[in-house]
């Protein structure tokens, strides 16, 4: 499997997640909203058709995830691939709603 690297921009209120591929242009992401310092909404994750079957969007869940355990915060996962990999990992209920 190839190498996922994520990056995460964001400012006071939106962010994204963006995850890059090795060998492949196209990218994954994930875009989120903060309601407040220890609230974040995951509203949106979209993986190309190209790089479908490589685990991006499942990275980009574990990546969010991880954030919220460093940093303090909680997920309201309104994205429904989101909601789906919680339902799957009742490990992450520390920090998804």
């Amino acid at each position: 499997m190839a190498a996922i690297t994520i990056n995460r921009v964001a400012n006071d209120t939106k962010g994204l997640y963006v995850a890059q591929v090795e060998g492949f242009d196209e990218v994954g992401e994930l875009t989120f909203s903060r309601a407040s310092p220890t609230l974040v909404i995951v509203d949106h994750t979209g993986v190309p058709d190209s790089l479908r079957g490589q685990g991006v969007g499942k990275a980009l869940a574990e990546r969010v995830v991880a954030d919220a355990r460093a940093e303090g915060f909680r997920i309201v996962p309104l994205c429904p691939f989101f909601k789906a990999q919680a339902m799957r990992h009742p490990d992450w209920a520390d920090v998804v709603q």
